[in-house]
């Protein structure tokens, strides 16, 4: 997820039907290329291989059938900066449930089970993103659960939430801002990535480590995102 949003562009020769969930695999076969995110090397994921155009396409072709734009199809920088920090420091998720919040193409889900999770549930209310998360799993030898579900508020029955660019959107901000400081309070240990989004709410957080980000530029108008993992307190 984003804060300034994408433009994202298919493979050359992808030949662009309209969508529906039960094309998802087609599709994100057919406008993706297997390969690592440039911050978390050890994980493959299905990517666009270019911002513009399959952002462009596919958001007229899903707004045609009331579905949401391709987060799924792309590395986002607080989720790969997350997934890092997973990895460096897998005590954080070793032995423990994990739940993955708007996991889009399941990269930080992933990177909790390579680091010894013993139980991880990834949510997306996006149709297309479990069928990118199954073919993710698949290329990277884990599985993990999948839940569309809208669980804002809930109980998400875990020992470690995990959230990477979920502050892109005020709306979305004041649902999950309050959500986590309770999860937080209630024991649940809540970690955030994000490279400075507007809706952040840093004084509810504890940073704990930093890094800069390699992105590509037509996502993020830059080609380095300083991205931050933090703690809510």
């Amino acid at each position: 997820m984003a804060g300034s949003l994408p433009h994202g562009g298919p493979r050359q020769g992808a030949v662009i039907r309209k969508l529906t969930p039960e094309g998802a695999e087609a599709f994100i076969r057919a406008n993706t290329t297997l390969r690592p995110p440039p911050h978390v090397p050890e994980i493959r994921l299905h990517l666009a291989d270019e911002a513009h155009d399959l952002w462009q396409r596919t958001e007229e072709e899903l707004d045609a059938i009331g579905l949401p734009p391709p987060f799924w199809a792309f590395a986002w920088a607080g989720g790969q900066g997350l997934a890092r920090y997973i990895l460096d420091h897998r005590e954080a998720v070793r032995g423990r449930t994990v739940f993955d919040f708007a996991t889009g193409s399941g990269l930080v889900a992933i990177a909790a089970c390579k680091a010894g999770a013993t139980r991880v549930t990834a949510a997306d209310t996006d149709p297309f993103s479990a069928t990118a998360c199954g073919l993710n799993m698949a290329a990277n030898g884990v599985t993990f659960g999948l839940t569309a579900d809208e669980l804002v508020g809930s109980d998400p029955g875990c020992e470690v939430l995990l959230a990477g660019d979920v502050f892109y959107d005020r709306t979305l901000a004041e649902m999950v801002a309050p959500w986590f400081a309770h999860l937080a309070a209630s024991g649940i240990t809540v970690l955030v990535g994000d490279p400075g989004r507007a809706y952040l709410p840093k004084a509810q957080m504890q940073p704990l480590a930093t890094y800069s980000v390699p992105v590509t530029r037509a996502l993020e108008d830059a080609e380095v995102k300083r991205t931050t993992v933090w703690r809510f307190s």
